[in-house]
């Protein structure tokens, strides 16, 4: 069918009536202006203000701007503060999976808009984004890094740097699923290193990493010390998803 010729609201039209819009989570048919059904809507773990100002963590109460959590006062973060749209759970969970593990690129679009919405706090157009970087096999293996498609959408919104090349992994790391907090740091450990021929984008600049989901904090932490150690003024994260600290047992990507 060739609607190059209609005008941009019949396009639209058609195309829907060909490929009708699909809840991002349960695949129900959705209006256009939502990406969810309603009762995926209902159940999405949305993070809400008030929330700690470094971990992004909703308070149950308004306790005043610029308040810190009970784990980010016992634990402050290598980073400056954290960012998510939603808690790990329900149909955020199912996006990330759709993403990650199912090729379903079309979403990391529509979860960057999410995540810059959220974030907005952290990003400008001075901001360097950088996104979670794969291992060289790990890529190859799944062919694109989530990380990084969702890193390029969210400087598309904001009109920030996106620069994918800056942060490497140069050890091929156990997967961090089932690991222990001790044994996730232990994994990443010395796994990151600032590219040589780009650390000059780095110095003095504000970062924003990206990744689409927090679990421990380990893998961020990892990454933050390598960006900072090179000589970035500031280190924010930015995530889809982040466990709820309540269920991470102690553990602390």
């Amino acid at each position: 069918m060739n609607i190059a010729g209609l005008p941009e609201v019949a396009a639209r039209f058609v195309l829907d009536f060909v490929l009708p819009q699909r809840c991002f989570s349960c695949d129900a048919r959705v209006s256009e202006q939502t990406g969810l059904c309603a009762e995926c809507w209902s159940r999405m773990p949305f993070l809400e203000r008030p929330w700690c100002q470094r971990l992004g963590i909703p308070f149950s109460y308004d306790v005043g701007d610029g308040a810190w959590s009970p784990q980010a006062i016992a634990s402050p973060p290598v980073f400056d503060r954290l960012r998510a749209v939603a808690f790990y759970d329900g149909p955020a969970r199912q996006m990330v999976h759709a993403l990650k593990f199912s090729g379903r690129r079309e979403l990391a679009r529509p979860m960057a808009r999410w995540m810059a919405r959220s974030g907005n706090e952290l990003l400008s157009r001075d901001s360097l984004l950088v996104p979670v970087p794969l291992h060289w096999m790990r890529l190859l293996q799944r062919r694109f890094n989530q990380a990084s498609d969702l890193a390029k959408e969210v400087a598309r919104e904001c009109g920030g740097q996106f620069e994918p090349q800056v942060l490497r992994r140069q050890k091929r790391t156990r997967r961090q699923v089932g690991l222990s907090a001790k044994g996730r740091h232990k994994n990443v450990r010395s796994a990151f290193k600032v590219d040589g021929g780009r650390a000059n984008l780095v110095q003095g600049r504000h970062v924003v990493l990206i990744d689409d989901v927090l679990t421990t904090g380990s893998t961020v932490s990892a990454c933050c010390k390598c960006l900072l150690s090179s000589g970035a003024a500031s280190v924010d994260v930015l995530t889809f998803a982040q466990v709820d600290p309540a269920l991470r047992s102690g553990n602390t990507t």
